[in-house]
């Protein structure tokens, strides 16, 4: 039995603590939200070093253990709090595409996805590099040219003929190209896969405040 007080996340809108907070609410375990206020970084936040040295959010606090890096939190509280349908166990058939799929939500898109949002968003226009956002944007476009031939290609999701947490992952990559406008060219197969994705009531719950610009 879970207790709220057991799993404390810590959360800033837009960041990969979202990923989190969606697993959490299809899992429905209860869990104590707090909040993470980057704006007054560095002078603000001294006190939150002390739950992750780096000052990055995700961190889950579980009976006074600490972790982070979101898809490690999630494997972890599936294995910690399922079982659950979110994960795919190695005796079924898809275990490697979850794995796969899981990891390509970080590993394998964070880079341009990052990238493209720093040099068309997040910095000045003076620190802006044309060079470096077509050359992320061109890695965008291969990547979900990727997830779209061999992830979504005959399915509706990423492994297990159901929704997963490799979905989480991956999705929560996607809302970060939504919300910088750089998912109008995405495959049509990529655009309804994200229309199913958020039209869950978990989606919405977990993101009720996070649709604000960047």
């Amino acid at each position: 039995m879970v207790d709220q007080s057991d799993l404390r996340l810590y959360h800033a809108p837009r960041t990969r603590s979202l990923r989190v907070r969606w697993l959490l609410e299809e899992m429905k375990l209860p869990y104590t939200l707090e909040s993470v206020a980057f704006a007054q970084r560095p002078a603000g936040d001294e006190a939150y070093a002390d739950i992750h040295p780096l000052r990055k959010v995700p961190a889950l606090a579980d009976k006074g253990r600490v972790m982070f890096e979101s898809v490690a939190i999630m494997q972890y509280i599936m294995g910690r709090y399922g079982p659950t349908d979110l994960d795919v166990k190695p005796d079924e058939a898809d275990y490697d595409l979850f794995l796969q799929w899981l990891h390509f939500g970080e590993s394998g898109m964070i880079m341009p996805v990052t990238l493209l949002l720093a040099h068309t968003v997040l910095l000045p226009e003076k620190a802006r590099s044309d060079v470096i956002a077509r050359s992320a944007k061109a890695d965008t476009v291969k990547a979900l040219a990727l997830l779209a031939e061999h992830g979504l290609k005959g399915r509706e999701f990423l492994a297990g003929d159901r929704f997963t947490a490799a979905d989480i992952s991956v999705g929560y990559m996607l809302f970060l190209l939504k919300i910088i406008k750089q998912m109008d060219d995405a495959p049509e197969a990529v655009k309804a896969y994200f229309a199913r994705l958020t039209a869950r009531p978990t989606w919405i719950a977990a993101s009720a405040v996070e649709e604000s610009p960047v």
